[in-house]
């Protein structure tokens, strides 16, 4: 990530063919995500995989980068609302193994986000959105303020799944599930009980 979320200009978001592009886009990108790192992945090649001209891709992402971007954006927003359904809810164990499968299911790219050169600035991402969330919330938490909570949560979310998906060897989804539930979640939601 170059430190900043790629947004398309608003007055071409809607339409029909550029978001059936952006989204081939997308689904390229992550189909060649799936055999090789980032880092070895050329536009041309996710054009071509994409089904579109090499400089149409310019037309909705200046770089590489940027279309991760897009992706990460995209993903941090699905996480955000499995972590916001973890609030309404008491069953954080089946929150739990719900977001570790949902990661463990887009391995690669979480991988690549995480444990990449784009940690850091997915990471703030995640933050800032968390806290964007957060003021939204019309969520009590107790004695813990909602937006100390989300903040909480979303960065030991991001840290516990870098270290996860940064192993040399692979640890069971059910066990960073219980990790997750036990070190992250439960401390945070069960302080509204107090």
């Amino acid at each position: 990530m170059e430190g900043k979320i790629y947004r398309p200009h608003f007055s071409t978001a809607s339409d029909a063919r550029v978001v059936r592009t952006r989204e081939s886009l997308r689904r390229a990108l992550l189909e060649l995500l799936q055999s090789r790192p980032f880092e070895q992945i050329t536009i041309r090649e996710i054009a071509a995989t994409a089904g579109i001209g090499y400089t149409t891709f310019f037309r909705h992402h200046p770089t590489k980068a940027s279309l991760l971007d897009d992706i990460a954006a995209e993903e941090i927003r699905m996480l955000i609302e499995y972590l916001l359904s973890t609030f309404d809810t008491r069953n954080v164990k089946d929150s739990s193994l719900a977001l570790c499968n949902y990661v463990a299911d887009q391995r690669t790219l979480w991988s690549t986000l995480l444990t990449g050169g784009a940690a850091g600035t997915l990471r703030d991402e995640f933050i800032r959105v968390s806290k964007k969330v957060a003021e939204e919330s019309q969520h009590t938490a107790g004695w813990l303020p909602a937006e100390v909570g989300i903040i909480l949560v979303a960065s030991g979310t991001i840290e516990l799944l870098a270290w996860w998906l940064g192993q040399e060897h692979p640890i069971a989804v059910d066990k960073v599930a219980t990790i997750y539930e036990r070190a992250i979640l439960s401390p945070v939601v069960m302080s509204s009980d107090d």
